[in-house]
């Protein structure tokens, strides 16, 4: 099948863009490398697969309708798998409007495209972040999400409602996918364990928002592209699902597997909780095991094992 990833280029994007490629697919990715990161990780993102004769890659926007609308004309695709977002909970805060234009307004072209084109199927990355600080444990899909606490939390739940929208007018076989707090080789470097990594490598403090006791669903980068490949096989009808490990760790628990790893202390610098993050999250799966076969395999520590091993032969041409 011809599959258009957005945002291909980033973390999630380009294991995804490997995954499809190596069932079969023709993926066509786009990607307008926003600077919210450098350029080259990105670039470094793609390395493994941007010479395969069933990949093609378009530097562009989603906001651009012109390029949007080329782009579904020139390139037979049959799917969408929307990954491409600005990300990041504080960043939103600060940036609103860039935000919903990004997240709700872009999500909202590709949707009127595939309408228009008669395309019907797709993948939409949202986020556990649209849980806010929800009181019950762990977070399940038929749980109330009206309280985001963040812009970016709101734009994700505003993009799962556009979805649902489609799927209800037009028949839209649309599946939503809450990525629990996803970590791996690729990461991006402002995310914990990425950045972590890095400053006890380099002995610099880590600035830790709280006490500490903030506690993650971390999921390691191939259990969330096998649970894509998952939804993506029983793409019917519209559907929510949570795809994490279902364990939490304790941020300062979470430091200590890591100065492990690494082999070497932690400086610690304590600051002031930020607003817009939430006290935990922690992922329900029981959903997506039953209906679309969710299984995840790797636990915490093998993924940081995997990820610093990755981060050091890495680090020279990152940074």
């Amino acid at each position: 099948m011809n599959i258009l990833i957005t945002g291909v280029a980033g973390f999630i994007g380009s294991h995804t863009a490997e995954k499809f490629l190596a069932d079969g697919h023709y993926v066509v990715g786009i990607d307008n490398f926003d600077p919210f990161y450098p350029r080259h990780f990105k670039l470094q993102n793609m390395e493994s697969f941007k010479e395969s004769k069933s990949f093609t890659f378009f530097e562009g926007d989603i906001l651009n309708k012109n390029f949007v609308n080329k782009l579904f004309e020139e390139n037979k695709i049959e799917a969408v798998i929307h990954l491409a977002a600005k990300a990041g909970v504080r960043p939103s805060i600060d940036n609103i409007e860039d935000y919903y234009q990004t997240n709700v307004t872009g999500t909202l072209n590709l949707l009127e495209c595939m309408r228009v084109k008669g395309i019907t199927k797709m993948l939409f990355a949202s986020s556990s972040s649209i849980y806010g600080n929800n009181m019950k444990t762990p977070f399940s899909e038929d749980d109330r999400v009206d309280n985001p606490i963040s812009p970016y939390a709101s734009t994700k739940k505003s993009g799962e409602l556009l979805c649902y929208v489609y799927s209800h007018l037009y028949g839209f076989d649309i599946s939503c996918l809450r990525f629990f707090t996803v970590f791996g080789p690729r990461q991006r470097p402002d995310l914990a364990i990425h950045k972590f990594t890095r400053l006890i490598g380099e002995g610099k403090p880590i600035p830790i928002f709280g006490d500490g006791s903030t506690g993650r669903d971390y999921t390691y980068v191939s259990d969330i592209t096998e649970g894509i490949m998952c939804a993506f096989r029983k793409l019917e009808g519209y559907n929510i699902f949570n795809l994490g490990e279902s364990r939490v760790i304790l941020l300062k628990d979470l430091i200590r597997v890591i100065e492990d790893r690494v082999q070497k202390k932690a400086v610690l610098d304590f600051k002031p909780k930020q607003p817009g993050d939430v006290e935990i999250t922690y992922a329900d799966i029981e959903k997506a095991r039953t209906e679309i076969g969710y299984n995840p395999q790797f636990d915490l520590k093998t993924g940081i094992d995997i990820f610093v091993s990755w981060y050091l032969i890495n680090e020279s041409i990152l940074y």
